[in-house]
């Protein structure tokens, strides 16, 4: 029989075998466009495909909380060098919302790289004609001093991020507790 106290920890722990993040999914609005871009332009290495889907009862909705009658037309599965997996979704739905969300939109997101040299990664997107927004960022203070950053768009408007801290962040000084990092983390 648990204890309260081990109880108390093992829902406080998480996930049971929780590892990490195995993909981020993201459905856009030309399939083949997105593709292009992450493997031609970001880097990324193409996978597998999947689909379509579709579904006459409520499958669509009870398992993705989507429209009944949504079809996802094809996934695409690529990976993006040693950070996380991607899910590319291109949906047709009878409820489908066109437009990006913001980041201060409930919902809104975006998708970050970490790069070694955040100047070249700009000058490299700004050659293939990438919106960049804004200059890069440099932090001076806080935890996050030491890290650079700058927000970019894809062709379809989905906002991305560059970020680069080659000799690491301030809070790391005060903990041995480490965020994921490029090159390795520690518990």
């Amino acid at each position: 029989m648990m204890h309260r106290s081990e109880s108390s920890n093992a829902i406080a722990s998480g996930l049971p075998g929780l590892r990490g993040t195995d993909h981020i999914g993201f459905t856009v609005p030309n399939l083949e466009e997105a593709v292009r871009f992450f493997v031609d332009v970001i880097g990324c290495e193409a996978f597998y495909r999947l689909g379509p889907f579709q579904s006459h009862g409520d499958w669509m909705s009870e398992h993705l909380n989507v429209h009944p009658r949504a079809v996802m037309k094809e996934i695409r599965f690529l990976r993006c060098r040693n950070g996380s997996n991607f899910e590319l979704f291109e949906y047709e739905a009878p409820d489908q919302r066109r437009e990006m969300p913001r980041n201060s939109d409930v919902g809104g997101h975006h998708l970050a790289f970490y790069v070694d040299n955040i100047e070249a990664a700009v000058a490299y997107l700004r050659a293939r004609g990438v919106r960049i927004l804004g200059d890069i960022t440099v932090r001076t203070s806080g935890p996050s001093a030491g890290q650079s950053w700058v927000y970019f768009l894809s062709p379809w408007g989905m906002q991305l991020e560059l970020v680069s801290f080659p000799n690491g962040k301030a809070y790391e000084e005060e903990t041995s507790r480490r965020l994921w990092h490029p090159f390795g983390t520690q518990s």
